[in-house]
């Protein structure tokens, strides 16, 4: 039998069966253990359910299309970076989540929660991203505000969700799905989020698959990225590239760099082109040490 990884929880898995639909609590093989393969929420497997009292097994895992180590899940389609005004978006953050959605097969859209508060943030994410392909939403789980648009951008897609702790994630998916996730909000004392979702987990939603991760503030890029790879990941940039006096250029400290000239002119983000360099700096220490 086959099916995808729900949710796990120590050494057991709950697996949704394709063939009758039901949910399966398994245990990895022996020798998927011994091979260290690390088995995601997402991942599409193949097992044998367990007899009466006893628990089934987990046999072999599928080949992935996608997948992300952090948050770890597999054969996600969309990522979708929930961010909000409170608390302080964090953008770096949230361009090394769309830059591991790009690197990882995913396509990264943008959600600004919240927006009963104030519609600044929406604006200012649209001008830092004008020249990308990214989907920019504007919705409030409070309100309803631009919620059916989201619906719809998530029928038919495995989508999950990441972003920062406080961010509305889980009141998100009460607002779409008419569930009742538990909602955390702001500590008093440090202004910063209280976790609520404490593990990955994907559900079944309206016809729907959606994976709800814990919210985290660090992320580290992946040390196995050329820096040519990449400035290339950066659409908006690949467009201004051929007219940069240099070729192959990193849009960096370069001298005739189109891409530098369009930003102080004001028709690229500023702010999206100083986290640029500052991770085109990290890239390029990881991949001088790549082999330490």
């Amino acid at each position: 039998m086959t099916g995808c990884i729900l949710r796990g929880i120590g050494s057991f898995y709950t697996v949704l069966c394709d063939q009758d639909h039901r949910e399966y609590t398994l245990r990895a093989q022996k020798k998927i253990r011994h091979q260290k393969l690390k088995l995601m929420v997402g991942d599409h497997v193949r097992f044998t359910p367990g007899q009466e009292e006893e628990d089934g097994w987990l046999e072999e895992i599928l080949p992935r299309k996608s997948m992300l180590d952090r948050p770890s899940v597999a054969n996600v389609d969309m990522l979708m970076l929930v961010i909000a005004s409170v608390p302080q978006p964090d953008m770096l953050l949230c361009d090394k989540l769309i830059l591991r959605a790009q690197h990882g097969n995913m396509t990264p859209v943008i959600c600004v929660n919240k927006v009963d508060l104030g519609s600044e943030l929406v604006s200012q994410i649209e001008k830092e991203y004008a020249g990308t392909d990214l989907r920019v939403f504007s919705v409030s789980a409070k309100t309803g505000e631009g919620i059916e648009a989201l619906r719809e951008e998530m029928r038919g897609r495995v989508t999950c969700l990441a972003g920062q702790s406080a961010v509305g994630k889980s009141s998100l998916l009460n607002a779409l799905f008419g569930i009742e996730l538990e909602t955390g909000g702001l500590s008093r004392k440090t202004e910063r989020g209280r976790h609520t979702t404490r593990r990955a987990e994907m559900m079944e939603l309206d016809g729907m698959f959606v994976l709800d991760t814990p919210g985290f503030s660090l992320l580290e890029l992946q040390n196995n990225i050329e820096p040519q790879e990449f400035a290339q990941l950066y659409p908006e940039y690949n467009e201004l590239a051929d007219q940069c006096r240099f070729q192959p250029c990193l849009h960096d400290r370069e001298p005739g760099c189109a891409v530098h000239a369009a930003v102080d002119a004001g028709n690229l983000g500023a702010g999206r082109y100083e986290r640029y360099r500052e991770l085109l700096g990290e890239v390029r220490e990881n991949w001088k040490g790549r082999y330490e």
